[in-house]
C-alpha cells in the first residue's frame, strides 16, 4: 500500500464510509501493539532489555525486535515473556481490532 492509497482509504474513513482492511496492515499493527505492551511492562518493572533477555531465556536483541513489532513471537514465547514480566498477558483480536495489555500478578 502507498502513501496516496493510505491518504485515499483514510480519507474515505473519515467521512464514515466503510474501509476494508489490509491483513498486513492489521498483523503489523498487532505486532506493535504487542511491543508497546512488552517495553510498557518491562519499564514498569524498572528492567533492561538485557535482564529480560535472562529472564525470559532470549537474547537482547530478541527482545528489541519484539518490543520493536519487527517479530511476531510463538505462544511459547509469548508465555515466557508473560512470566518473566511477572503478569498475565491479555489479547483481544477481533476483525479489525486488537488489544494487547499486561496484568501484573498480585504481590
Amino acid at each position: 500500500m502507498n502513501h496516496s492509497t493510505w491518504r485515499t482509504r483514510r480519507a474515505r474513513q473519515l467521512e464514515g464510509e466503510a474501509v476494508e482492511h489490509d491483513q498486513e496492515y492489521a498483523d503489523a499493527r498487532l505486532a506493535g501493539d504487542l511491543g508497546q505492551a512488552v517495553y510498557d511492562r518491562r519499564i514498569e518493572l524498572g528492567l533492561s532489555q538485557t535482564e529480560l533477555a535472562d529472564r525470559a531465556g532470549m537474547t537482547q536483541p530478541q527482545v528489541s525486535r519484539v518490543e520493536g513489532g519487527d517479530t511476531v513471537p510463538t505462544l511459547p514465547l509469548l508465555r515466557r515473556l508473560a512470566k518473566a514480566l511477572d503478569g498475565t498477558l491479555n489479547l483481544a483480536i477481533d476483525e479489525g481490532d486488537s488489544r494487547v495489555t499486561f496484568t501484573p500478578h498480585a504481590a
